[in-house]
């Protein structure tokens, strides 16, 4: 009877370490699995978007030209187009008027519109006295096709200086200038040596520059 009951007892042991194990082994098991599931949480899908953009900066020119159109150039002020008048201004007597085109544009690479608007002109003189105190002149734009003279003058309501007006007035305003060299403006220049002048203008002379100031809309 004794021998039987130690024998169970420790067969009875035994059987609880087991069971002891096999259970830590699960729990264990148990917790790998619950570890990896933990660790998967921490991923996650991605995914971008991008975006861009060039930036060029526009280009805007003028050139003028003084023989009606035939060619434009780049005219500098150290290098000024020089003016061909209907009535030469070099024999000009009191109530005499003469009248030029200047066509300014913009250049075939200019790709933005933009304005126009002429100076007062700057006036030198090679004699003691300037002719410039005595000359009085007025601009106009008229079609470009169109020859500059009394005619166009008279018929333009597009004023930019007043008839009459001394050497050292500006053109008001402004003139559109379109893109690539399109619609050139013609400025139609009438100067006069008024009727009445004193002798005192006899043989002097003056030299007068006008500028043309192109500017770009944007």
């Amino acid at each position: 009877m004794n021998r039987r009951g130690r024998s169970t007892g420790i067969r009875g042991h035994g059987r609880a370490r087991g069971d002891w194990f096999t259970k830590t082994r699960a729990v264990l098991a148990g917790a790998l699995v619950l570890g990896v599931g933990g660790s998967l949480t921490l991923a996650a899908w991605t995914d971008t978007e991008s975006a861009r953009a060039t930036f060029t900066a526009s280009t805007f020119g003028v050139v003028g030209s003084a023989n009606n159109g035939a060619t434009y150039t780049e005219n500098p002020a150290a290098t000024p187009a020089a003016l061909t008048f209907a009535v030469t201004p070099t024999a000009m007597s009191p109530g005499t008027t003469t009248y030029a085109k200047f066509l300014v544009r913009t250049t075939d690479a200019t790709n933005v519109g933009g304005t126009a608007t002429l100076s007062a002109p700057t006036t030198t003189t090679t004699s003691a006295t300037s002719l410039a105190g005595f000359l009085t002149y007025g601009v106009r734009v008229i079609p470009a096709a169109q020859t500059c003279d009394s005619t166009s003058f008279g018929g333009s309501s597009s004023v930019v200086v007043p008839n009459g007006s001394a050497l050292t007035v500006a053109g008001s305003g402004s003139v559109p200038l379109a893109a690539a060299g399109a619609s050139p403006v013609a400025y139609c220049f009438a100067v006069t040596l008024p009727a009445g002048t004193s002798n005192a203008a006899q043989g002097t002379n003056t030299t007068a520059t006008w500028t043309v100031t192109g500017t770009s809309t944007s």
